[in-house]
């Protein structure tokens, strides 16, 4: 079935989770929306991200996509069971990777960074609920990480103030498992390995995502059997440095950068 994949976030934080799927899935195309107009959804009311996703997805839609990627922590825990029940595609989300970090440590003790959004959401309560008895869950909203990530900031001083701020207390309560609940977050991998070193694994959603992504391709009979160049393509609602420098780095194709293209959506 040769349509594209639709893949949307608040920004470019979703782009992390793009590569994996374009390394597992060489053989689909994908369409990209950053709604960098509107980071970060962390902050906002559910009715608003519910709006702001069901935009995003009839603009995929509109583009023919046979599947939608929530590549975004927060619209996943707010919206994306109103939006199964509204269109008539398969909708694939994002959870914190927490069953998995529950199951790794040692310790006993994991922490999770992500947003006010997602701390909220259900399958983060479900899940968090299963392994209370036996592992400490330290929670922290990682407040300031999307803003800089949207302007390209990635390190320096901004980013280690914020980070040490958030994963100190956790190495002194000894974490071994981090979990990074926001896409944006992996952005900061090296910064964030800087200061764990060896005490901790950062873990995120990305590659889950991508094989939680081909099976329900093979389940619905969607995937693309025939060998092709993978196409990408990438919108945005705003014009940032962060989503060109990013898409010029993660997906070069060949001698071809893949051009951004700014959309304004109602």
């Amino acid at each position: 079935m040769n349509k594209p994949i639709g893949v949307f976030d608040s920004g470019v934080g979703g782009l992390t989770v793009l590569k994996e799927l374009t390394k597992l899935l060489p053989n689909e195309s994908f369409v990209y929306f950053a709604d960098s107009a509107n980071a970060p959804y962390g902050n906002k009311s559910k009715t608003e991200i519910v709006n702001l996703s069901a935009n995003i997805i009839e603009f995929l839609i509109s583009l023919d996509c046979k599947l939608i990627v929530v590549a975004c922590n927060t619209a996943t825990a707010a919206a994306i069971n109103i939006m199964r029940k509204k269109y008539n595609l398969p909708i694939v989300g994002l959870e914190p990777a927490v069953k998995p970090a529950c199951l790794l440590t040692k310790t006993g003790h994991i922490g999770v960074l992500a947003t006010k959004g997602t701390f909220l959401g259900n399958h983060f309560k479900n899940t968090s609920e299963k392994y209370k008895d036996y592992v400490k869950i330290h929670l922290q909203v990682a407040k300031g990480l999307v803003e800089l990530a949207e302007n390209a900031i990635f390190e320096g001083e901004k980013v280690d103030e914020l980070l040490f701020k958030y994963i100190i207390p956790m190495k002194n309560a000894n974490v071994d498992q981090l979990v990074l609940g926001c896409t944006h977050y992996p952005l900061f991998y090296d910064a964030m390995l800087a200061i764990v070193g060896d005490n901790m694994k950062i873990i995120h959603s990305g590659e889950a995502v991508a094989r939680r992504t081909k099976d329900v391709l093979m389940i619905n009979k969607m995937i693309n059997s025939i060998q092709h160049v993978q196409k990408l393509s990438f919108f945005a609602s705003k014009d940032t440095t962060a989503i060109n420098n990013i898409v010029s780095k993660l997906f070069k194709v060949g001698d071809f950068y893949p051009y951004v293209e700014i959309i304004k959506l109602i």
